[in-house]
């Protein structure tokens, strides 16, 4: 490439190609009229120079004139009606200085804009309401035969052609980067074929594309026109000049005009071809000498564009559907074959072929769980780990594809004949597993309508846009491509992602429950061996503890008078040791026997229990001068009467003891399923022992819990073993139930647990 060329390249695709403001071009096409006008009393504030030549009237005179400086009273009465709705209203057939002319309404820039069109300048027959149903009638029975897009493609271009005479008529349909293919074609016999031809990108830019999606159809008349200025040049409205996106009349680009010229086309016109609000692709219709075409033909046409998008549309998603049919149907079976087997990587080794079908890959690897499997064409282990560490590096997402891999990952290039397509997806980033689908390399001969690499030209020293001259047919062949991956294969294999995800965690969790379970069975052996040994140490050691305490109580009262007072402590130590180690070992007996013995379980009317206890408790009650609260009657719940006796009976006397204030109370209650709410709501209901005693602090809430724990010095608040709570919890604990305490230090204690209703 020149220096020239180089510099050429690089102003058109920064400047003028992709910065041209083309829906401002401040002037239109000579052949017609436009005419900006005020909404709220139609005084012409804008207007084109070429009034002089068809109305014979100068822009200057018009501008601040009423419309009607040029419409009779009829005709004005027809331009407010079609403002009811404008979209219905066109054409207007207008009549001024004894021409006819179709007029076109649209709004821009708080504008009413008026375009009007010679109706008899054109040498093809004008379309009367008849001519015109029967026209579209049978338009719409021929696109209808066709089944497949080539065909229709074809269809809608020879019925164009039949409707406007023009000496070629091409479907051109974009590609994913918008570069053009003619797709269809009809043609005057004598005319080179561009069928097939592809176009690239940079020849319509991105914003001439934005305007093809918005306006349905353009027209140029003739390449050699001379634009018409727009007076004034800037709306007085807005002080910009005015917005032409919606005018048929517009100017056209000089860069467009000169590519035309290029091609040899005198005239041409385009209807976009828009599927799902997107634009799919144009109609495009050259001719080799000026063409006007009606307003009542280029209706037509535009009809036809917008039936040729939906059968488009309809054709595609029956293609689809179809498609998508025949892969639910392997995607069905790959995720039957996972549920039902018990290795997923067994099951992916079995199903590889269909792995393979479900988005015709031509290979397939399988990095999962520390395997590393492959099928089908694919490249070396080796290289493959190195894929997988780009891809760890590089996948944003759990899902990638590309069907230019050596592009992007140039490492590849060498394996380019059997992995120039990857459709990659991550199991687990942390353990590294993803399948790999590659698909082989299809080399391409793309015919383009000219060099693509070198869509303009510099003449001579000059550093301007030209497009180039030349579109004569120019081959290229594309290597390191393959074929695209379509959405409904990446859709498949985010399924497919989901059932081995599925599958993989539902296999983990197997597995942990199975080890899970198979703890438990250890820990309950170990529960059981535990409750043995503590209840046969405990009761085997209450016969020679009694003896020691016997022993000693004899030995204090036959030799006390011969004891001193240090040997007197010390044997009275030993008795005092042995009534708590005593204490202490029927405790542990208690504890093992409450894990050991069956629960006798029945429909308790906890009142009668309660009452029990507070009967037991009487004295104590009494001497301690405490309030017993119980604010409603208790329901009954399915327990066993005996331990949950012992249960209240714990709690109640532990609520006794460590109570110092001067009014003591203790409240018995319970909240009921429907009574709870937020978080902490249960389906079982929950019992309260609550208190105004001396609280416990949040740091030993578990540890009151634990036996033979005690907060408190051995003999305050009355001693004990350390084991009530402790057992009270088992008890819990073997009625499927909770227990847990809560406090304010110095102000009260509350203990809740949880029992099912009877």
């Amino acid at each position: 490439m020149s220096t020239s060329e180089h510099q050429v390249r690089g102003q058109v695709d920064l400047n003028n190609c992709a910065k041209e403001p083309i829906h401002i071009p401040g002037s239109i096409q000579p052949h017609g009229v436009l005419l900006a006008l005020s909404e709220t009393d139609f005084t012409i504030m804008m207007v084109s120079e070429s009034v002089q030549t068809l109305f014979g009237i100068s822009a200057q005179n018009l501008l601040g004139q009423p419309i009607t400086t040029i419409l009779d009273d009829e005709q004005f009465a027809l331009l407010q009606r079609s403002l009811e709705d404008i979209e219905k209203s066109h054409p207007l057939s207008l009549t001024i200085k004894h021409i006819v002319f179709d007029g076109a309404l649209h709004r821009a820039d708080n504008l009413l804009v008026l375009e009007l069109d010679p109706a008899e300048k054109s040498d093809i027959p004008r379309l009367n309401e008849p001519n015109f149903y029967r026209v579209l009638r049978t338009t719409v029975a021929t696109l209808r035969t066709a089944t497949t897009i080539v065909p229709l493609c074809q269809s809608a271009a020879d019925e164009v052609r039949r409707l406007t005479g023009f000496d070629r008529v091409m479907i051109y349909r974009f590609d994913a980067e918008w570069n053009g293919e003619v797709v269809a074609e009809a043609r005057r016999e004598d005319l080179e074929p561009y069928l097939g031809l592809h176009y690239p990108a940079s020849d319509i830019p991105q914003q001439a594309r934005e305007l093809y999606r918005r306006n349905w159809l353009r027209i140029i008349a003739d390449v050699d026109y001379t634009p018409s200025p727009v007076i004034p040049t800037d709306n007085p409205l807005t002080g910009r000049p005015l917005n032409m996106s919606d005018s048929i009349l517009r100017s056209v680009s000089p860069i467009h005009i000169e590519y035309l010229k290029n091609m040899g086309v005198q005239a041409s016109m385009s209807v976009s071809i828009i599927k799902d609000d997107q634009l799919w692709g144009l109609i495009s219709c050259h001719h080799t000498e000026p063409r006007f075409v009606p307003y009542g033909v280029r209706l037509a046409c535009e009809f036809l564009g917008h039936m040729l998008s939906l059968q488009l549309s309809v054709l595609e998603k029956t293609l689809d559907y179809a498609a998508e049919a025949r892969i639910r149907d392997v995607q069905t079976g790959l995720l039957e074959a996972m549920l039902s087997a018990d290795d997923v990587l067994e099951a992916l080794r079995n199903e590889h072929q269909k792995m393979l079908e479900l988005v015709d890959a031509q290979g397939i690897i399988y990095s999962l769980q520390g395997q590393y499997v492959q099928y089908g064409t694919t490249p070396e282990p080796a290289v493959v780990h190195s894929l997988l560490v780009w891809l760890h590096a590089n996948m944003s997402a759990n899902i990638y594809s590309t069907d230019r891999l050596p592009e992007v990952y140039p490492a590849i290039e060498k394996y380019q004949d059997v992995a120039s397509g990857l459709l990659a997806i991550r199991i687990s980033e942390v353990e590294n597993s993803y399948v790999l689908w590659f698909r082989s390399e299809v080399v391409q001969t793309v015919t383009w309508g000219g060099d693509p690499n070198k869509p303009v030209e510099a003449i001579g020293n000059e550093v301007r846009l030209h497009p180039r001259k030349s579109f004569a047919a120019w081959q290229q062949a594309v290597r390191g491509r393959s074929l695209s991956w379509l959405t409904l294969q990446i859709d498949a294999a985010r399924v497919i992602r989901s059932g081995i995800v599925d599958r993989v965690l539902r296999q983990v969790m197997l597995q942990r429950s199975t080890e899970l379970e198979r703890l438990n069975k250890e820990l309950e052996y170990s529960n059981k061996e535990l409750d043995a040994f503590a209840y046969i140490t405990s009761h085997d050691l209450k016969e020679p503890l009694r003896g020691i305490n016997n022993f000693a109580t004899i030995l204090k009262e036959d030799y006390g008078d011969v004891l001193d007072a240090e040997g007197k402590e010390r044997l009275q130590t030993m008795v005092r040791l042995a009534v708590r180690m005593g204490e202490q070992i029927e405790a542990l007996l208690h504890y093992s026997r409450v894990g050991r013995v069956d629960m006798a379980f029945g429909e308790v009317n906890l009142n009668d229990t309660l009452a029990r206890v507070l009967d037991v408790l009487n004295l104590s009650i009494q001497r301690a001068r405490i309030e017993i609260r119980i604010p409603r009657s208790l329901p009954t719940v399915w327990c066993d009467r005996a331990r949950i006796g012992e249960v209240f009976s714990n709690l109640i006397t532990n609520a006794l003891k460590y109570n110092d204030k001067p009014q003591k109370w203790i409240e018995i209650g319970y909240i009921d399923p429907l009574e709870q709410t937020g978080d902490a709501k249960r389906n079982s209901t929950i019992f309260y022992v609550r208190d105004n005693g001396i609280g416990i602090r949040e740091k030993n809430y578990d540890t009151i819990f634990r036996i033979f724990k005690r907060l408190h010095g051995r003999e305050k608040y009355g001693g004990g073993s350390g084991a009530g709570l402790t057992i009270v919890k088992r008890i819990i604990e073997r009625h499927k139930g909770q227990i847990w305490v809560e406090s304010r230090y110095g102000e009260g204690t509350t203990f809740y647990f949880t029992l099912r209703k009877g």
